[in-house]
């Protein structure tokens, strides 16, 4: 079977809802998410993990998975796609998935004996001195298992939203480099406990997809090289075991004046004040899920995609992200 699989950062996605959860229809925020509904439905995927999503209130009043399900049958009428939400953040941006419930199964199976829950501390060492820190992750990745209509398992899948490198404080610029550092690490440290969590499930023989905004890419940078690692190579695993190494599932990014290419978002440098394009959106798979095609949607680049190119100006306008798809055979 071949699936259709994505992952979007909508950008503050709560804002398009009234705070008793109804989606809003009027407005910028009326207008926006008619701009996503149209690119979902360009996308047509089987299942898309969003970041940034709605609210799950703890009380469970109001839950990503409900908003998004209020608002796909809005936008999208006549649709087949159901919701599903993890643990709630302590923040206001939320992990969260539609599927299309017609072709596959998703269900939240966080771990439980194996390991630390996604919502709980954890300790990691992150730089290499025997010295375990304790970290949290901001916004508990969201863990759930594929399975087809007919039950059979699938994958499980791990969509994450991890630690901002971003200083958004005023500061100077002794400042600048410590809060630097402790980013990075903290960084390092929930994609080390996610990269775990990897290898827990490829110990049982199951398949494995990570996705999400991991604000981070490949290669080195400054801090990378100081710390002699990188996040997103962290979530690929380890060359000792090679059976074990995630998959990439886009084409290997290349430096340009204007940032990497292909590139899912951008940023304004804090010092320079020029605009630098990052490819920090990522899905990566495990060996026994086989990859058909791979690409970001963004429509700078991918002016010959008739399907991407349906809905440039909805891509650019919608979201300070442009969504990655691919497609598997499993």
């Amino acid at each position: 079977m071949n699936l259709r699989i994505g992952v979007y950062n909508v950008q503050w996605m709560r804002d398009l809802f009234e705070p008793d959860g109804s989606p809003k229809t009027t407005g910028k925020e009326g207008t926006r998410s008619r701009e996503i509904a149209e690119i979902v439905q360009a996308m047509n995927p089987d299942f898309l993990g969003i970041v940034e999503g709605p609210d799950t209130l703890v009380n469970g009043s109001k839950t990503a998975s409900g908003q998004l399900e209020t608002w796909a049958n809005h936008f999208l009428p006549g649709n087949n796609f159901k919701g599903i939400h993890g643990f709630p953040s302590a923040g206001q941006q939320e992990l969260c998935a539609l599927y299309d419930c017609t072709k596959i199964k998703v269900l939240f199976t966080p771990e439980m004996k194996d390991g630390e829950r996604f919502n709980q501390p954890f300790l990691m060492d992150t730089t290499n001195r025997m010295i375990k820190e304790q970290y949290t992750h901001y916004r508990p990745p969201l863990e759930v298992s594929i399975l087809g209509v007919d039950d059979s398992f699938i994958s499980r899948v791990i969509i994450a939203h991890t630690k901002s490198k971003g200083i958004f404080d005023k500061v100077d610029y002794a400042r600048f480099e410590q809060i630097s550092q402790r980013d990075r690490l903290k960084l390092f440290g929930e994609c080390m406990h996610i990269r775990e969590r990897c290898d827990q499930y490829l110990a049982k023989g199951q398949q494995v997809i990570v996705m999400g905004d991991i604000n981070d890419g490949f290669e080195l940078d400054f801090y990378e090289n100081r710390f002699s690692k990188s996040a997103v190579e962290l979530l690929l695993g380890s060359t000792w075991k090679p059976e074990w190494i995630l998959k990439a599932t886009l084409p290997k990014p290349k430096l340009t004046a204007y940032g990497w290419t292909p590139y899912s978002s951008k940023f304004r440098d804090r010092i320079t004040g020029d605009i630098f394009n990052v490819l920090i959106d990522h899905i990566l798979i495990s060996q026994g899920l086989k990859l058909i095609k791979g690409q970001v949607w963004n429509p700078i680049l991918e002016k010959d995609d008739p399907a991407i190119k349906s809905v440039k100006n909805q891509l650019i306008r919608a979201s300070d992200h442009y969504p990655v798809l691919i497609e598997i055979e499993t």
